[in-house]
């Protein structure tokens, strides 16, 4: 009898019948992570398809057409391969459009970067009537680009506003046909530009500047540290993290730069303010050129790519590993 009883003991001791209740905790286990695929499924389903269709779809039918000669209308059957790609770059006009695009990238961050970075120090000071700079700041950004561009071809045709205002201030030799200009309209281009996206920056470096802890600061006013001094050593290096995310936006930006400079001057005169946007969609859509317009396409994409890639690899990851090794110190 005591046996008997101490193996009942056995039977009814906790665990005793845990190997009998594997089987069932798998089952579980199984069956929770099968509601948690459901239900990451039905949360990231949709957007991936709306990405599959609208991004990933005509980037494929792009490299697949890019490889016809092909006017858009009827079947693509007139192979020839890589052809496209040797034209295009054998265009002085899409080199020429490609340089645009560069020069344009190449301005924003030497005169955008300082300008955005100036405003942005100013506008983060208390003083009577900063909001509503920052509002007169940030309401080119919100205005859309068709807007934008008929108020600046207004504004710059001749005896416009823009011609007016130098005439009235004394400047009257500095007045210039300045979309028609070959050797300026890109430089007045980049002006819009300025003006309509410089917002961004502004309101991007100022949530970086709020995002300083002030006693560094003042540790630095304590040391003897002179305002200029704090601005160059303390808040440039600290809103490094945001120049270069704001740098990574512009610079696509830049690449993929259409609807503005289309609506404004149509990338001309004599394609002097055209991109690679303009030149494709010129191309493709302006003069049936469908085939040779998505090898355009495809060749803009392969470059932010890897600019894209690049700013990954190079630049995010350290960004990103700075501040985890930030987070556990």
């Amino acid at each position: 009898m005591r046996l008997v009883g101490s193996a009942d003991r056995r039977r009814d001791a906790p665990g005793a019948g845990s190997a009998a209740d594997r089987p069932d905790r798998r089952d579980i286990v199984r069956r929770r992570r099968l509601r948690n695929g459901i239900g990451t499924g039905l949360f990231v389903g949709p957007a991936l398809l709306l990405y599959l269709v609208f991004v990933v779809g005509p980037l494929v039918y792009a490299a697949y057409f890019s490889l016809y000669h092909w006017s858009g209308l009827g079947a693509a059957i007139d192979f020839v391969g890589l052809h496209n790609y040797v034209l295009a770059f054998q265009d002085d006009l899409f080199r020429a459009s490609i340089l645009h695009n560069i020069t344009i990238a190449a301005l924003s961050i030497l005169i955008q970067l300082p300008l955005g970075l100036g405003a942005a120090l100013l506008l983060n000071r208390r003083f009577p009537g900063r909001t509503a700079l920052r509002l007169v700041f940030f309401a080119p950004y919100v205005l859309s680009e068709a807007i934008t561009a008929i108020i600046w071809l207004l504004m710059l045709q001749p005896d416009g506003l823009v011609d007016q205002a130098l005439r009235g201030a004394g400047l009257g030799s500095l007045v210039h046909l300045w979309l028609a200009d070959l050797k300026l309209v890109l430089y007045t281009m980049f002006v819009v530009i300025t003006w309509k996206y410089i917002g961004f920056g502004i309101i991007l470096f100022l949530a970086g500047l709020q995002g300083i802890p002030p006693e560094v600061l003042e540790a630095a006013q304590i040391d003897g540290a002179t305002e200029i001094r704090s601005i160059w050593h303390v808040t440039i290096p600290l809103l490094g993290p945001t120049m270069r995310i704001w740098g990574f936006l512009s610079i696509i930006g830049s690449f993929q730069l259409f609807d503005l400079i289309w609506l404004t001057t149509l990338g001309g005169p004599a394609g002097s303010s055209s991109t690679m946007a303009t030149y494709l969609i010129d191309h493709g859509f302006r003069r049936y050129q469908f085939g040779y317009g998505s090898a355009a396409s495809v060749i803009l994409f392969l470059v932010t790519l890897v600019i894209a890639v690049l700013y990954q690899f190079v630049l995010l990851r350290r960004d990103t590993e700075g501040a985890v090794t930030r987070m556990v110190a």
